[in-house]
């Protein structure tokens, strides 16, 4: 690399050579694999109905399969309060965040990770609601709604990959969180 280079040149042209060489390269399997391939090449409305179609056959055949079905509202449904940040909330309990989950474990396309789970039944504090964000898979700015960070709690890896030095923090939905009422709120 040339010295002027050097000095004019931004850290982006050196992402390729920041991973180390002699690290072992995890692939993700097979079916993971393939369905990302599909959905990247798929336009987002497509997307999106593909998706809805699914969720619609798994929710008539689990309808088919279960005999007795309970006759409560699933949290999904139940109303959200706009939270902002500072407002104190409790993470709701597993159950009551397993019934707003689809077959994916998604909800408004937001995956709840396996290292999320410690936390529910705690109290948090909003970091702040998340309006847009750049996915760098496809290298695009998104917005979204209903979505929270909450102070403090970032992913420091996966059991699957591994540590991960990044801190990325946990999107999480509002309809997973509470708000606590208490004095001056």
């Amino acid at each position: 690399m040339k010295s002027s280079e050097a000095q004019t040149g931004c850290q982006i042209q050196c992402l390729d050579r920041i991973p180390d060489p002699t690290a072992e390269v995890i692939l993700p399997s097979l079916g993971r694999r393939l369905r990302l391939k599909l959905t990247r090449r798929l336009d987002p409305r497509v997307k999106r109905a593909m998706l809805r179609y699914l969720d619609r056959f798994f929710h008539w055949f689990s309808t088919l399969t279960r005999r007795s079905k309970e006759s409560s509202t699933p949290a999904s449904k139940t109303p959200t309060t706009r939270l902002k940040a500072g407002d104190v909330v409790r993470v709701r309990s597993r159950e009551e965040i397993q019934a707003t989950l689809n077959h994916w474990r998604e909800f408004k396309g937001c995956t709840i990770m396996q290292e999320m789970w410690p936390t529910c039944d705690t109290t948090q504090r909003v970091l702040k609601p998340v309006e847009r964000f750049f996915d760098e898979r496809d290298g695009r700015l998104k917005k979204c709604r209903g979505v929270i960070f909450l102070e403090g709690l970032v992913c420091q890896g996966t059991e699957k990959f591994g540590p991960c030095d990044r801190s990325c923090f946990y999107f999480w939905r509002e309809e997973w969180l509470e708000k606590i009422e208490g004095p001056g709120t």
